[in-house]
């Protein structure tokens, strides 16, 4: 099986390591582990090649996290993903644990995209409308999206609310092209 088909394995198991109470830390500290390899070539390369020896790995690991000052169980859930050659799917698994995470805390994450600022009454009233579609509390990002001409765009896990103006449009091309 690939890495990245075990990454939701590997994140449960993350998650039960960790414990609810020190997910949300350990995830973050996690998830800076996975932005070190992805900017920095020779630490990518010292995860991933072969043709460095475990214990070279194991000791790098060690030095970078003593100087971000990860935590153990963080520390030793890294190793064990070089020792099992999974740690390619590192950005994988930490999505899947973020996921397992909110979703046993009852919470979701949402990306909205709009064309302008949000004022704070909208803000509550947005909140308000997801939480009650989605019956758990919502946590909101927004991105300001200047391509959009008006509305929102909406991202909550893998589903997509759009009652932007160019979303409506599209919506209304193929109403017409039905017929």
């Amino acid at each position: 099986m690939k890495p990245i088909k075990q990454a939701k394995r590997y994140a449960k198991m993350f998650i039960n390591v960790v414990g609810m109470d020190g997910a949300l830390q350990a995830i973050s500290e996690l998830t800076a582990i996975e932005h070190l390899m992805n900017r920095s070539g020779e630490v990518r390369s010292l995860l991933l090649n072969p043709g460095f020896s475990q214990s070279e790995r194991e000791g790098a690991i060690r030095k970078i996290a003593e100087k971000a000052k990860l935590s153990g169980n963080v520390v030793k859930f890294v190793i064990y993903l070089t020792e099992n050659r999974v740690v390619a799917a590192l950005s994988e698994i930490v999505k899947n644990a973020t996921a397992i995470y909110l979703e046993k805390k009852k919470q979701a994450k949402a990306v909205v995209f709009t064309p302008v600022v949000v004022s704070k009454s909208h803000e509550e009233r947005l909140k308000a409308a997801l939480k009650k579609q989605l019956d758990r509390d919502v946590d909101i990002d927004y991105v300001i999206d200047p391509s959009l001409l008006g509305g929102i765009l909406v991202k909550v896990g893998s589903t997509m609310y759009d009652s932007s103006i160019k979303g409506q449009l599209r919506l209304l091309k193929d109403e017409l092209i039905k017929g």
